[in-house]
């Protein structure tokens, strides 16, 4: 083909690039035979990259297709699996940790390994030996570097020795063979030669784009070329310029001079591209901004078809997305979102199912957040670690777990599980295990048991393990992960192979995962639980699932590297841009463990800022297509965000050119922006307007209640509701799906151990001494059998024995007036004319020398004041007057000396109470007229009467409809049978 133009080509930002390159190659093939075309080969970046240009092609009519290659190909793939690879060094990098533990804090084994693994691919990309990490003088730099660098010489020399085993250097190493016998003459190819949508952002790669373009008949195609920058420019993207986008091609530039067209007019919009290139120029910009700018001329036409969404939240720039995509589908056009925020497009998704239209997203879905990726990561989450219920429930609701046996028998274990949730939140323990469920078994019916007993097994099995936190080979943690992860997945009896374990294209990927991981294990070095859980998770991340639903036609989701070849054009219809803030697009950079920036220069490795330069050309690449919408959002769910460095530059350089229209235009892409925020807060708001629920104050039929607690009076008078949905519908709030030791919980242990010491009293006195020694035995017996968490059984008994003294002392001086004889025990005084009576089991009751009654409340917390025993806390008086009363057998009516709260949190002090006999009967009478007035319905049941704070919550402000009514609000009293 002795008329084939060789050399460096490109196409602009924004163009079709699989089209613009098919209609470029076949205007260049034409009046040659058809069979022409099968010889010519076409190297493209990516897999996604091939089979968008094949569609190209076959778009074009019937022909014979070029022969499409992956670059990453050339030197046959890696000889050995990039798994070992990693742990292979893994092994040398626990070694050097237990020789050296300060040398990588804060990540584990498999983390470092796995940025080593990137470091080595780098190194070889960039044809590097171990000998370019001598150029680094580790004196210059601070000491934790100077042990990183030691280690990486040894690790160097030893993972990248010859021969080649990884696809980087066997690429490097054929990609030199192949530009050394060209420039020789020698295996030159038959037919013309493309290397088409590589920015050469790797030396071997830019090496072999190198050599094809010196070819007789080869050809660079360049992707996302800006032709506005001048040659000043150019001339400045050096090495430390790596972030700008155009920055990679300078090299190319330099050697072939300035690009010509692959074709002539593909950009959509020169204008446009025209206002970004400048947007990005390298900085300082301001000048080249006030110099330049005028020459852009009216920035109207140019962002005509800008859409700039800036909204308040991710969730909101999400549903504004959503409904560009609808209105797209709508009206039959193509529409392509790009993101590098992989949650953004979830959010996207999940508002799109309302319309039932799914997307042709090019990710898939990452493997770990399938249902049989997670199951296993939950599995695995049991080795090294205590199982508290909520996570043994997350286990048993998963959609894999006892599958084995069939959908009617999961709905039978959906049920068991819900029956052993109640039980477990109400009864405990905090940390299930087989006796446990033996015991729970034991109380249930045929077609319980049997399900109790295999978890209970299984228990047996799971919960030694939290005790498994020394390192173990890699393939017997492979094989207890799969072996309990079968048995729970099949269920009792059931078989793992019919389970939804290894089921469909996630279960086949995770078996393989697995399968690999085990292949290789004995590379591996002996791994902790958290090491495990890395690794696995590691290896799960590097699958993803491809829907098998059928997508949209028109939709696609695609990641930012594709804006570069197939996310713009006809196909792509309407890009939208999201994400479009600091740590999304471009995203943050990662923690280099092993190099520094100044360490890296001096090896001859490129800057991290590399990616953030390829990722400025992917958005340089999109922002260029047809019709573009911008989005981000304002704020996250922690703070405020910082825009894109893009867009904020692009949104600057508009504010700043006003004799060019630049703020009208960025206004105007603002509106059109609205306009979209706008219809997704009407598309939030109910069609239907519900009146707001009224302030409730049932009167429910009589007789309302029969009994009530002295505890509960205070409730009585601040929240009558809250006694109301408690007794009269009998509903009680859940118990918290994990339990922790809350104040509540330390209150009921600290009873429970002055319960056993009150009980225990010796009939001859004690020493302070054995008083206080019983006492701090009880509390470790106690403590030991009521409180499973470890450090709250250290802190709770320090707590005691710091009062200790304190608490005894006072106790002598109890002892010394009287005797404590209703501990813990029930008394009832009924109310006269009502079929009432109240209730109470006080902490401590002490018959004095005298004949009289001293009331003891134990208290964890700060006792209630005298004021607020006059206005709400009646415990104490209402004790005071069913002593007096005679509620109580064992001490018959008695008049009542005093009351005092036994501090068993603070300085452990004893404090008395203002009293008298006439407080006690006037808190009784005044507590009769109250109940009175509510069992006989004078009085209705009150929502949040007299809140101590606004800011208290109840368990059942949601079923008052607190919120649609505040205290400001009369209520509106309601009785049963009533029409309204």
């Amino acid at each position: 083909m002795s008329d084939w133009q060789n050399g460096l080509f490109a196409l602009p930002c924004g163009a079709d690039f699989p089209g613009a390159l098919a209609e470029g190659l076949i205007r260049r093939m034409e009046g040659r035979p058809p069979q022409e075309m099968a010889r010519v080969t076409v190297y493209a970046n990516s897999g996604q990259s091939l089979m968008a240009l094949r569609q190209a092609f076959i778009r074009r009519g019937p022909l014979l297709l070029p022969q499409l290659r992956l670059i990453a190909d050339l030197g046959g793939g890696a000889a050995t699996a990039p798994l070992a690879r990693r742990l292979e060094l893994g092994r040398l990098i626990d070694a050097a940790l237990r020789a050296d533990p300060d040398l990588a804090q804060g990540q584990s084994v498999p983390e470092l390994a796995a940025s080593l693994a990137a470091l080595m691919a780098e190194m070889q990309l960039e044809g590097l030996g171990p000998e370019a990490l001598e150029k680094i003088d580790a004196s210059e730099h601070a000491q934790h570097w100077g042990r990183a660098l030691a280690f990486l010489k040894i690790a160097a020399g030893y993972y990248l020795a010859d021969p080649p085993q990884d696809r980087e250097a066997r690429q490097r190493a054929a990609a030199e063979a192949l530009a050394a016998a060209w420039a020789r003459g020698e295996k030159l190819p038959q037919g013309p030669v493309i290397v088409a949508g590589s920015t050469g952002s790797h030396g071997a790669t830019r090496d072999f784009m190198r050599a094809v373009a010196r070819l007789p008949m080869g050809a660079v195609v360049l992707p996302g070329f800006d032709a506005d920058l001048p040659q000043s420019v150019w001339d400045g993207l050096d090495v430390m310029a790596e972030d700008h986008p155009q920055a990679r091609y300078a090299p190319f530039l330099e050697e072939f001079g300035p690009p010509r067209e692959w074709v002539e007019g593909a950009a959509p919009d020169p204008a446009r591209n025209r206002l970004i290139s400048l947007a990005l120029r390298p900085a300082p910009v301001t000048d080249q901004w006030i110099e330049e700018g005028p020459q852009l001329g009216d920035l109207p036409p140019a962002t005509a078809n800008l859409t700039l969404i800036e909204a308040e939240s991710p969730g909101e720039e999400a549903e504004a997305v959503a409904l560009i995509i609808r209105k797209a589908v709508g009206d039959a056009r193509p529409v392509t979102l790009i993101a590098a925020d992989r949650m953004l497009t979830r959010r996207v998704q999940s508002a799109l199912d309302r319309w039932g239209i799914i997307p042709d997203d090019s990710a898939g879905q990452p493997l770990p957040l399938t249902a049989p990726g997670l199951f296993l990561r939950h599995v695995a989450d049991f080795f090294g670690t205590e199982m508290m219920v909520d996570a043994l429930l997350v286990l048993l609701k998963h959609p894999v777990t006892a599958t084995g046996l069939g959908s009617d028998y999961r709905r039978e274990h959906n049920r068991h599980t819900r029956d052993l949730e109640l039980h477990l939140r109400r009864n405990g323990p905090a940390f299930p295990d087989g006796k446990a469920l033996r015991d729970w078994a034991d109380r249930g019916d045929t077609s319980s048991k049997p399900w109790a007993l295999w978890l209970a097994g299984l228990l047996e099995r799971i919960v030694p393990l939290a005790r498994d936190r020394a390192p173990r080979p890699l393939a017997d943690r492979l094989r207890d992960l799969r072996a309990l992860a079968e048995e729970l997945a099949a269920g009792p009896g059931g078989d793992a192979e019919s389970s939804g374990l290894w089921a469909k294209a996630s279960g086949g990927l995770a078996r393989g995962v697995l399968d690999h991981l085990a292949a290789h294990a004995a590379m591996g070095h002996d791994l902790r639980p958290g090491e495990f859980r890395d690794l696995l998770y590691e290896e799960l991340q590097g699958q993803a699932v491809r829907q098998d639903v059928a997508a949209h036609p028109l939709v696609r989701f695609r990641g930012p590297r594709e804006a570069r070849t197939e996310a713009v054009g006809p196909e792509a219809g309407l890009v939208i841009l999201s994400g479009l803030n600091e740590g999304g697009w471009p995203q943050a950079l990662p923690p280099d463990p092993w190099l520094s920036r100044p360490m890296r220069l001096a090896a001859g490795l490129t800057l991290p800022e590399r990616r953030v330069g390829l990722a400025a050309h992917d958005f340089q690449q999109a922002v260029g297509a047809a019709q573009v919408v911008l989005t981000r959002a304002r704020r996250d769910a922690e703070a405020e965000t910082i825009p894109s460095r893009w867009l904020n530059r692009l949104v600057n350089l508009l504010g700043g050119l006003p004799a060019q229209q630049g703020p009208e235009a960025l206004e105007a892409m603002r509106s059109r922006g609205r306009y979209w925020l706008d219809l997704v807060e009407v598309q939030a708001r109910p069609r239907i307007q519900p009146e707001p629920a009224p302030r409730p104050s049932p009167v429910p039929p009589p007789p309302a209640l029969r009994e009530m607690s002295v505890t509960e009076v205070r409730t009585l008078i601040r929240d009558p509701y809250s006694v109301y949905a408690r007794r009269v519908l009998g509903l009680r709030a859940l118990d918290p799906l994990r339990p922790e030791p809350d104040a509540a919980e330390r209150g009921n242990v600290l009873h429970v151990i002055m319960d056993r010491f009150l009980r225990g009293l010796p009939e001859l006195p004690e020493t302070p001494a054995a008083m206080k020694s019983r006492l701090l035995s009880i509390t470790d017996e106690v403590l030991e059998a009521e409180v499973p968490w470890p450090s709250a059984r250290l802190f709770w008994r320090a707590r005691i024995a710091g009062i200790a003294d304190r608490l005894i002392a006072d106790e002598v001086d109890r002892l010394s007036r009287g005797t404590p004889t209703v501990v813990e025990e029930y008394g009832a005084l009924s109310v006269e004319g009502l079929d009432f009576r109240l209730i109470a089991r006080p902490d401590r009751l002490d018959l004095l020398q005298d004949g009289r009654v001293h009331v003891y409340d134990y208290k964890s917390g700060p006792p209630p004041t005298d004021k607020q025993i006059r206005h709400f806390d009646k415990q104490l008086p209402l004790e005071a007057a069913m002593v007096q009363n005679g509620a109580f057998q064992a001490l018959g009516p008695a008049e009542v000396e005093g009351i005092s709260y036994i501090q068993l949190g603070g300085e452990g002090k004893t404090q008395g109470r203002e009293f008298s006999p006439e407080l006690a009967e006037e808190t009784w009478q005044g507590f009769v007229t109250l109940i009175r007035r509510y069992l006989t319905g004078e009085r209705g049941f009150t929502a949040r009467l007299a809140m101590e704070r606004s800011d208290h919550a109840s368990d059942y402000d949601h079923l008052s409809r607190h919120g649609e009514w505040d205290t400001t609000e009369m209520p509106k009293k309601q009785r049963f049978g009533d029409d309204g």
